[in-house]
């Protein structure tokens, strides 16, 4: 192998490594492809929610990080509390359910 050679296969191989690196995850980081399934959940979780006619969607945040889906805001009772934890566990995808939901 002559250096040119040398040199290419060294370059493909720091950037297949570099490109690799870039789209893993870590535990404060998602990759792209976990990127795109957290959003797709947030808008299941948020349809679902708007779908039961017992919650006020509007005062209820959706966040997902990884799969785990966080609810938060300002609602009128823990039993709208309960319901939206429990539309949310339904949804496919959903890892788990982290409630920061408060009593208003």
């Amino acid at each position: 192998m002559n250096s040119a050679s040398k040199y290419l296969s060294a370059m493909f191989l720091a950037a297949t490594l570099i490109t690799a690196v870039g789209c893993s995850s870590t535990r404060t980081q998602e990759s792209t492809g976990e990127y795109s399934d957290d959003v797709a959940i947030t808008a299941k979780v948020k349809a679902a929610i708007v779908g039961e006619s017992t919650l006020k969607s509007a005062e209820i945040n959706v966040e997902t990080f990884k799969g785990v889906v966080q609810l938060s805001g300002f609602v009128s009772s823990q039993a709208a509390i309960n319901k939206a934890v429990e539309v949310t566990r339904a949804v496919s995808g959903v890892k788990s359910v982290k409630n920061d939901m408060r009593i208003k």
